[in-house]
């Protein structure tokens, strides 16, 4: 095997397969990479088991093969190597890398072991990578991070006809992101890793389509893909049932503040420096101000207003910062509407591009209210 490859369609290509690898394999061969060069190019391969992903990177083949070499240790080789093109070359049991003076001898493992990867199924529809990504990001946040409650580490695939619905909750939030989009199939629903659909999302940032692809519910293998520019990654579904979660969203307001995004990012992020994990932040929303406090008694305190519009009895509630934070953020836009049915109960934000613009309800974030003492 011999090819020439450019450094930088090196590096994505195994930045991209390299996702697919596991710091603790069952077998060491998941440690690799595997490289195919053929007619048509060099096609790179990772795969756990669980999540598998393929690159095809346009190269100069001069001899054809096949070859398995350390994921890792090939990533950080590929980024650091020099902006010339690579030369790669199998000499027995050891691959030579050469880019300008820097060389690398890197060993192999055995091809023989490697497992087949599966097939991506039939597409189930498009959306552009950009969009992609930020609905995502906008749902991920709010996906569990403990192991011992698989579904909820999780985001929630759903299609709907011409909608194309994600969501994820920790039990303390939930996220909901809706798309319009074409898609040939009429219902189909998966639950997918948050990580792993997080990480494939950004790195598919700036692709002009991105296909989604999910099993029929009859198909052995239950897997969703995603596939755009060479790029293809499947990944197994995860076992449970997503929580039902739309009878949360609250169909009725008792009241509703329009704040600016970024001068309430500023002061919750102020005012939560005497705060922590189990000190939340209170506000109370009064007609036209927002008082912001955190910390009581002998503790540090803090305190700080803002002008706002208010809809509604006057109320106050308190929230984890971290979580409010991640919700401002995730609305993407200059102003957040808050919708809430008492200080008592869940509160939902959403995004308006101005104080009196319309509402933009593809996204909504429910954020638990937290106890706390006066």
């Amino acid at each position: 095997m011999r090819f020439i490859v450019e450094r930088d369609a090196l590096a994505d290509g195994v930045m991209w397969v390299s996702r697919s690898l596991s710091a603790r394999p069952i077998m060491p061969v998941l440690l690799g990479v595997l490289i195919n060069a053929d007619k048509k190019g060099v096609h790179l391969s990772g795969y756990d088991l669980e999540t598998s992903g393929k690159a095809e990177v346009v190269a100069d083949v001069k001899e054809e093969g096949t070859v398995l070499v350390s994921g890792k240790l090939l990533s950080d080789i590929a980024r650091a190597l020099p902006n010339k093109p690579v030369t790669f070359s199998l000499d027995g049991n050891r691959v030579s890398v050469i880019s300008g003076s820097a060389k690398f001898a890197l060993p192999t493992l055995s091809v023989s072991d490697y497992p087949n990867l599966p097939e991506l199924p039939s597409e189930t529809g498009r959306l552009s990578g950009d969009l992609f990504a930020e609905a995502v990001g906008q749902v991920a946040i709010a996906a569990g991070k403990d192991d011992s409650l698989p579904v909820l580490t999780g985001v929630y695939v759903e299609i709907e006809e011409n909608k194309l619905i994600l969501a994820a909750t920790d039990r303390y939030r939930l996220a909901v992101r809706e798309l319009n989009w074409d898609a040939p199939r009429a219902s189909a629903a998966a639950l997918i890793r948050a990580r792993t659909l997080n990480e494939a999302a950004k790195s598919l940032v700036g692709a002009k389509s991105v296909s989604v692809a999910l099993a029929a519910a009859t198909a052995t293998e239950r897997l969703i893909g995603f596939a755009s520019e060479g790029k293809v990654m499947t990944s197994r579904m995860l076992d449970g049932t997503f929580p039902p979660y739309r009878h949360l969203l609250p169909s009725e307001r008792s009241a509703t503040a329009v704040v600016e995004v970024a001068p309430f990012v500023d002061s919750v992020r102020r005012v939560a420096l005497v705060a922590d994990k189990t000190v939340p932040l209170r506000l109370a929303f009064n007609p036209g101000a927002l008082t912001l406090e955190a910390g009581v008694g002998d503790d540090a305190q803090a305190t700080e207003e803002l002008e706002i519009a208010f809809d509604g009895e006057a109320l106050s509630i308190a929230f984890n910062p971290t979580f409010l934070l991640d919700g401002l953020a995730a609305v993407n836009s200059a102003y957040v509407e808050i919708a809430f049915t008492g200080g008592s109960k869940p509160a939902v934000l959403s995004g308006k591009s101005s104080a009196d613009g319309e509402s933009d309800f593809s996204y909504r974030y429910l954020l638990m209210p937290m106890r706390y003492s006066s």
